[in-house]
């Protein structure tokens, strides 16, 4: 009898003890354990990757029926919503391109003729980049199964601000105005680049076809900056045909920003121009 209850004991003992070890590690490990709001985050600790730096876009495509090309810089594809503007563009332009090419071929087949590939190129540059304002310009070329092919160009001013495309003469009162301010320079420069093509003075009002002076506000308007801040001259791009022969090539004239061209400004723009000296 003692020995049944002595090894009844000893068992519970046992067991009691047990479960007091098993009590006592857990303890141990609860401790030694960090709380969760101790555990390091990855959030706080861990900067997110840096965005992958913006990249120009060139498209170019040449086949028995069109030859497409298409760029702009880096500095449109940091900007999402201006990068869609030129990407739609892009998908318009080379959509407009097959249709065409399309027509002239079955035309070329239809009557018999030879047919040349049609082809369209657009290249986009950075004139200036502001700290308020992305200013751009492009040169394109146009061939359509003729004598040869057509040039001319194109602009366009990122307004970060509002987040939104303009144009530059969108910026001005009024194309009369702009005019006044920037005629009497722009034909002097005009006539001083045709005269360097030509080996001879321009005497305007004689009997050459090209040599009176054309309307400035009908050309391609740019802004520019030599101060990295604000727009202080003009530029003013003149396709072939429009100043002289084709053979001629087209035209650049880059005119100071002065106190006329303020006055012409609309007044919310002002601050975004400044006199160059």
């Amino acid at each position: 009898m003692h020995m049944r209850y002595g090894g009844t004991i000893a068992v519970l003992a046992l067991a009691l003890g047990a479960c007091g070890g098993s009590k006592d590690t857990t303890t141990q490990a609860s401790a030694s354990a960090p709380r969760s709001d101790d555990a390091p985050s990855l959030s706080s600790t861990q900067a997110p990757p840096p965005a992958p730096p913006a990249k120009a876009r060139t498209e170019k495509q040449e086949n028995a029926l069109y030859e497409f090309g298409y760029a702009y810089p880096a500095a449109v594809s940091a900007i999402a919503p201006l990068r869609k503007i030129f990407d739609d563009r892009l998908d318009q332009s080379r959509t407009q391109l097959i249709a065409d090419a399309r027509e002239g071929k079955a035309d070329a087949d239809k009557d018999q003729y030879p047919y040349h590939p049609f082809s369209r190129d657009t290249t986009w540059k950075v004139v200036a980049d502001l700290p308020q304002w992305l200013s751009l310009s492009a040169e394109f070329y146009e061939y359509s199964n003729g004598a040869h092919g057509n040039s001319g160009f194109d602009t366009l001013l990122w307004d970060r601000r509002a987040q939104t495309a303009r144009q530059p003469l969108d910026m001005f009162v009024g194309k009369d105005m702009l005019r006044s301010a920037i005629q009497g320079p722009f034909c002097d420069a005009l006539d001083k680049e045709r005269a360097k093509k030509r080996g001879e003075p321009v005497t305007r009002g004689s009997a050459d076809m090209f040599s009176d002076c054309i309307d400035p506000t009908a050309q391609t308007l740019i802004l520019g900056s030599s101060n990295g801040q604000t727009f202080d001259r003009i530029g003013l791009l003149v396709a072939p045909y429009e100043a002289g022969p084709y053979a001629e090539g087209s035209y650049e004239v880059t005119l100071p920003v002065t106190g006329k061209v303020m006055a012409a400004l609309k007044p919310q723009y002002r601050s975004a121009f400044s006199i160059k000296p």
